[in-house]
């Protein structure tokens, strides 16, 4: 099959429309069309479904975008690596994947200092979920994860080295005009009645078992589908979220945090696999313990995973004071 239809059909599932797929591609829309028929006639299934508001990938499609995407990645990687030879630069690209959070602020400033430091190396970044990204470091399509603790957990994989780099204390994301605004640290308690957005299991489970020690149950009456969802759920006034603090510093100036006592906390981690590591994984995991530097220092850590730096909330963005006659008063 000719991987032009395969990379058609994944950029039409990512944006979910023909239209927008042929103007990132730079074909007509019959053009694409007539691309992605041509595979469902090879597979003799269909692939996307068509709806009021674009295209979604059938189950086969899913199934197919799946090992697609992979087979377009290597494709990538050996057009590169001939490239790189054939100019005299072979480098080996250092693939990285990032939780949302973490690659809003922390890995991209970590990056940056290696280039700074090592000189050009061509690199990615891609973010996901902890599960997903140690999945596709075992698989070979990343170098390096950095990923966290929070439930379920990390899974205890011979096949990976994992590194230790600190711990990142939740905190509240309010509108900037909810009463608690400006105010912290807060006991779960006084917010623990009003509704909540979550956008995933792992940052719900610690809200759910952050308000059990404390005697309170939380309603997560929304879902977000990502996190830029849940902050904007928040930042219209739906609802409040349990956010890491880490990503503090990189939220939009409609919202601001507060800090709750004795927050719940999650474990950052970088991974890499233990055969054939990118020789500069190394280099980038000494940049992420700087990158969480200006946090005061973690507490001691088992010899076997020496500690960087705990991650403490930021003061949040300057506080408004608005109508806050929509929000419950506090229990």
């Amino acid at each position: 099959m000719e991987l032009t239809a395969w990379r058609t059909f994944v950029t039409a599932c990512q944006l979910g429309s023909l239209s927008a797929a042929a103007a990132e591609l730079g074909y007509t829309q019959s053009a694409v069309s007539r691309q992605i028929a041509g595979l469902e006639r090879r597979l003799g299934t269909p692939l996307i479904q068509r709806h009021a508001r674009g295209v979604r990938p059938t189950p086969a499609g899913e199934v197919f975008q799946h090992h697609a995407r992979i087979t377009l990645m290597e494709s990538d990687r050996a057009l590169n690596a001939v490239r790189d030879i054939r100019d005299g630069t072979l480098r080996r690209p250092l693939a990285i994947g990032a939780t949302p959070a973490l690659a809003a602020g922390i890995v991209p400033k970590a990056i940056r200092r290696l280039l700074d430091e090592a000189g050009p190396l061509r690199w990615s970044l891609s973010p996901g979920l902890s599960a997903q990204l140690h999945d596709q470091v075992i698989a070979g399509d990343l170098d390096v994860a950095v990923i966290t603790d929070a439930p379920p957990g990390l899974p205890n994989d011979p096949r990976v080295e994992r590194r230790f780099l600190g711990l990142d204390e939740m905190v509240v994301v309010l509108p900037v005009d909810h009463p608690q605004a400006g105010r912290g640290p807060v006991h779960i308690r006084t917010l623990a009645g009003q509704a909540w957005v979550e956008d995933n299991d792992g940052s719900a489970a610690l809200l759910r078992q952050h308000a059990a020690r404390a005697g309170v149950a939380t309603r997560i009456d929304l879902t977000a589908a990502d996190l830029p969802g849940k902050i904007a759920l928040v930042a219209t006034g739906h609802a409040i979220a349990l956010i890491p603090g880490i990503l503090t510093c990189a939220l939009r100036t409609d919202v601001t945090t507060v800090t709750l006592v004795d927050p719940p906390t999650r474990g950052i981690y970088m991974i890499t696999p233990r055969r054939d590591p990118h020789p500069s994984a190394t280099a980038l995991g000494d940049q992420l313990v700087v990158a969480f530097g200006p946090r005061r220092p973690a507490p001691l850590a088992s010899p076997a995973e020496p500690a960087g730096t705990v991650l403490a909330a930021d003061g949040g963005h300057p506080h408004a004071v608005g109508d806050a006659s929509r929000w419950d008063d506090p229990v």
